[in-house]
């Protein structure tokens, strides 16, 4: 039943019971209709009528006197049939037909405050503001301890006649009628904050919040108005603000009881401002009083990772999942714990753990997919994870195709892919993607096409073999965020050294790249490398053990490229150090494992040993 019909079906009742009191007899279902007499047919033959026993009223033209509604009750009858009829005209759109009703319903009860409400409400639509005025008064004066007809006075005159003084009258006689009547005090702060004078409209929340109320739900509520006040923009609120605001919601949940709802409440708003600490306890005593709010379940696990209690919010998912496997939502908060875990393992320098974490991270996100393949992030998330830490390249490469038939106008998963497929050594279809993606974002006028978009695209293009088309997507991505170019410097200056070409523009490259990050151990090498195509070996020597000692692992490219560098000043033992070093790194490294064997043989052989640039 919706609004109008609730107020409807209450007020007929209130004036069916009215009649009936008045009427003095007890309630029956109707009144008997009125017959109207049919003409006389004179019978072809007199036929005698046996007289019953008993008298049959419902042949009787009119009511008898014992039934009949005197004078009162029949207006009350009355003005029961034109409500009716005027809610049906109302909800047929016939306003102007429905409020004339209703004003006779009004003559015959006035204090029917719910329907002076509803009238004054519709008149005030029709900004005939002195006919809903004067119904509302009438309304006082026939039920004078009805706080709403006050607060409909106040609205009125303070909203459509910018009458202060008189709304604030009326809006304080709701309140001594009322004293937890929440609207009342909020439309006092608003007629005073709209005079200009801030501080007397945040005195009436005090005002409230010294009434002396065991009412949670009217602390809840204060709380919020005065919550919806104080945090009213994005900038901090005042601190002494915030302990008033906290007062309230620690009086409504203590008041609470049992209430679970009004401490759910209570602790929504300590985590929306962020107070998680105060928020948990909270969440805590709705879980003892409704073990199955999932929702709560779910507050409380981001409230655990806010405070970095994430073992105890992985926890809390798990038994949310045990409960309701159907939801995805469980899934994907749990995968995003896991993958952060194990973010945390590899920075504490454990590898196998961490991939442990990861896997799990991957199989819940999997998972969510499942119950829910239309979350579009969720696709993301799974494909970093197989792309980065689990180096899965062909898998994500299977799972970001589906997400791109799902989501056909998103650019985003076109890109993915295109990564996916760089990673996967798919070099020709990756550059055949990035291009779609490109056209894709273009049309969509997409923010993907960042300076990063352009410096994966460029890796993509110099693993075909197209090093000039690289070259001017790394130009692109240096040209659309210079001040943080200095990786696509390195990979430029790098793929030019590594093919042994543009080697003074390369040189430029690499200097801006170390201008912005001077001991980045990777910008050393490539600057090594450079020195190394020029010939300047002993150049090259420095820069390449400082990027030894400067990266935080050992390197097997680094190593390598050490080796050649004493190969290229005859000191072959120290080469051969370091050769061994990188092999060790890249076992699969089948070029420098022949280069070692080569090396040694011309050793044994007493034989020159002689390199190539690079080999």
């Amino acid at each position: 039943m919706n609004d109008r019909a609730r107020r409807v079906a209450f007020t007929a009742r209130s004036l069916v019971i009215s009649i009936f009191v008045a009427w003095g007899a007890p309630a029956i279902g109707a009144v008997p209709p009125v017959l109207k007499a049919a003409p006389a047919q004179p019978p072809a033959k007199a036929i005698p009528v046996r007289r019953a026993a008993g008298i049959d009223d419902s042949l009787r033209l009119t009511p008898p006197p014992d039934l009949a509604l005197n004078a009162q009750a029949q207006r009350k009858a009355d003005a029961l049939a034109n409500f009716v009829e005027g809610a049906r005209l109302e909800e047929s759109g016939e306003l102007d037909a429905a409020l004339g009703l209703y004003q006779k319903v009004l003559t015959v009860d006035p204090g029917e405050v719910e329907l002076a409400s509803r009238v004054a409400a519709l008149l005030t639509r029709q900004e005939d503001y002195p006919r809903a005025i004067d119904i509302l008064k009438d309304a006082i004066k026939a039920n004078a301890k009805e706080a709403v007809p006050y607060l409909q006075l106040a609205f009125i005159y303070s909203k459509y006649l910018q009458k202060p003084e008189q709304a604030l009258k009326y809006a304080n006689q709701a309140i001594a009628l009322d004293p937890e009547n929440i609207d009342a005090y909020q439309r006092i702060y608003e007629i005073e904050a709209s005079s200009g004078d801030p501080k007397r409209a945040l005195a009436v929340l005090e005002r409230a919040s010294r009434v002396p109320s065991s009412n949670s739900a009217f602390w809840i509520r204060l709380g919020k108005l005065y919550a919806s006040i104080v945090f009213v923009s994005e900038s901090d609120a005042a601190p002494e603000e915030v302990r008033r605001v906290n007062a309230i919601f620690k009086r409504a949940a203590e008041k609470a009881g049992d209430d679970p709802a009004v401490l759910k409440d209570a602790a929504d708003y300590f985590a929306a401002s962020q107070q998680i600490q105060e928020a948990i306890p909270l969440y805590l005593r709705v879980l003892e009083l409704q073990p199955e709010d999932l929702n709560a379940r779910e507050k409380l696990a981001t409230g655990f990772v806010a405070t970095n209690q994430r073992a105890k919010a992985m926890e809390m998912l798990q038994e949310i999942i045990g409960k309701t496997p159907e939801k995805y939502q469980p899934y994907d908060l749990l995968g995003q714990l896991q993958d952060e875990e194990a973010r945390n393992l590899l920075r504490a320098k454990q590898p196998e753990q961490a991939k442990a974490m990861f896997a799990r991270a991957t199989a819940n996100f999997e998972q969510s997919l499942l119950i829910n393949p239309r979350h579009g992030q969720t696709y993301l998330r799974l494909a970093e994870l197989l792309i980065g830490p689990l180096r899965e390249s062909e898998r994500a490469e299977k799972i970001l195709t589906e997400a791109r038939e799902r989501f056909p106008q998103a650019p985003e998963f076109a890109y993915f892919l295109a990564i996916a497929q760089r990673e996967a050594k798919h070099a020709q279809q990756s550059v055949a993607t990035f291009e779609e993606a490109l056209h894709e974002a273009e049309a969509s006028a997409s923010e993907l096409l960042t300076a990063r978009f352009y410096f994966d695209y460029g890796a993509a293009a110099d693993q075909a073999g197209l090093y000039d088309k690289a070259a001017d997507l790394f130009r692109k991505s240096i040209a659309l965020d210079p001040a943080k170019a200095a990786e696509a410097y390195n990979y430029l200056a790098y793929m030019w050294a590594e093919h042994d070409m543009h080697l003074d523009e390369a040189e430029e490259m690499i200097k801006k790249a170390l201008d912005l990050d001077p001991d980045n151990g990777a910008f050393l090498d490539s600057r090594g490398w450079i020195h190394f195509r020029k010939g300047k070996y002993q150049d090259a020597l420095a820069d390449l053990l400082r990027a030894a000692q400067t990266l935080t692992r050992d390197d097997p490219v680094v190593f390598e490229h050490i080796g050649d560098t004493y190969a290229k000043l005859n000191r072959i033992p120290q080469a051969l150090e370091f050769w061994q070093k990188s092999v060790v790194l890249s076992p699969g490294n089948e070029a420098l494992s022949e280069k070692i064997e080569n090396t040694k043989t011309k050793l044994s052989k007493g034989e020159p040993v002689r390199t190539e640039p690079g080999s």
